[in-house]
């Protein structure tokens, strides 16, 4: 099959190239961005390294051009679609896909477009089309994991997925703030986005809009407690759908009090009009003084990750009668923590690796889905392992997930 890395000289982009090269059925792969330059030095540094695979070229395309986008996608068969922010360009490449009856896999992390994408799941179905929307690490492995835990319960009462921003030596997001240019990266205007207005959780098993970065407490298993803070990304729309908590429900980033502390003044600051997403997400690059100051006398109030895990899922609910939280996490590997803290390789590869189950058929779903319903979860993590070779046979972990039930007291 022919595929289209839309956007994939970006960071992200070039590791799921990397990845889909060389997975079997993968004949071509077009790399296209509205920066041929950078498209044309991925290929140029895919030749080099030599590892062989199906062969890759360049070709400028800018997904406001619809008819340069829809020329793209007329001769592929699957489009990567890695343009961000997704509330910008999401639904515009998703519509153009199903109009050319192109299969469409792509790592949106905001929760609106999300919404607006899994809408054209009748159309999707009516064109043939199977598109996978937001499999990269948040939403992606978050929404695999939160399977995972699932199926360790009877009944679904609360579900939390979560991940690192600057804990465990993680990096998170930070490390993506600028692009080559200097420039506000999307990753950075996306974080500005889904940390300021109002965004979904649940609560009461329904949707709700409640402002970001709300502390919720959690005790995970024995020994793993701390506060967390809610931020916009997809996982309680679609885990909403999938799974139906009947409680709270939302996504978690484990955040140092400094760091959230600065993400709060720039919260209110957009949410007063003081600045823009993109002037916000430049401002988090290089803090201001006046900024860092207000921080440090808000962080004092605050409280920190505790022993959280850095990137896990989290069910409570009951099984055989009995109140139970299902934690599942990555094992505590080298391996693991090098991905968790390599934000391209942790989206890219899991996108990557949705396409493998979509070429050979494990992923057949017709329609519009997230991850968690059109990928099938343990194969997810049985092929992420081979790639992480330290979390196959951890501990007796054959797909380097850890699963924890703890009853709750």
């Amino acid at each position: 099959m022919r595929i289209l890395a839309l956007g994939g000289s970006g960071a992200m982009g070039a590791v799921a190239v990397r990845v889909a090269a060389g997975l079997p059925g993968v004949t071509e792969i077009v790399v296209a961005d509205r920066n041929l330059k950078a498209a044309q030095a991925l290929v140029r540094r895919l030749a080099e390294d030599g590892t062989g695979g199906a062969p890759v070229r360049a070709l400028m395309v800018e997904v406001t051009d619809s008819a340069a986008l829809h020329a793209a996608l007329e001769g592929s068969d699957v489009v990567l679609n890695t343009v961000g922010p997704y509330y910008r360009f999401g639904l515009t490449v998703l519509r153009a896909a199903i109009a050319t009856r192109t299969h469409y896999l792509d790592i949106c992390d905001d929760w609106e477009p999300t919404l607006q994408m899994l809408d054209l799941d009748g159309e999707a179905r009516n064109a043939g089309i199977r598109a996978v929307v937001g499999i990269g690490a948040s939403p992606g492995v978050s929404n695999l994991l939160a399977a995972r835990a699932v199926r360790e319960l009877d009944h679904v009462q609360d579900l939390y997925t979560a991940w690192p921003v600057d804990v465990s030596g993680s990096g998170g997001d930070d490390e993506q703030l600028t692009d080559t240019g200097g420039r506000p990266s999307a990753a950075a205007v996306h974080w500005m986005e889904q940390i300021s207005g109002k965004v979904t959780v649940i609560s009461g098993g329904q949707l709700v809009h409640r402002r970001p970065l709300l502390p919720v407490a959690l005790s995970v298993s024995a020994g793993r407690s701390g506060t967390a803070y809610t931020v916009g990304h997809p996982e309680p729309v679609t885990l909403h759908r999938s799974f139906h908590p009947a409680g709270e429900a939302a996504n978690l980033m484990v955040v140092t009090r400094g760091t959230l502390a600065y993400l709060d003044v720039l919260r209110r600051d957009i949410d007063a009009g003081k600045l823009t997403n993109e002037t916000a997400a430049t401002d988090l690059a290089k803090p201001s003084a006046a900024r860092a100051l207000r921080a440090t006398m808000g962080a004092m109030t605050l409280k920190g990750p505790g022993s959280l895990p850095p990137f896990f899922a989290a069910a409570t609910g009951t099984r055989d009668g009995r109140r139970v939280t299902a934690l599942a996490r990555l094992a505590d590997t080298p391996g693991a923590s090098a991905l968790i803290n390599d934000m391209a390789e942790a989206t890219g590869l899991p996108l990557a690796l949705g396409l493998a189950q979509l070429l050979d058929g494990t992923s057949d779903r017709l329609g519009v889905h997230p991850p968690e319903i059109a990928l099938d979860a343990e194969r997810f993590f049985l092929d992420l392992a081979r790639h992480i070779p330290d979390l196959a046979g951890n501990d007796g972990l054959r797909d380097g997930v850890a699963i924890e039930v703890t009853p709750d007291r």
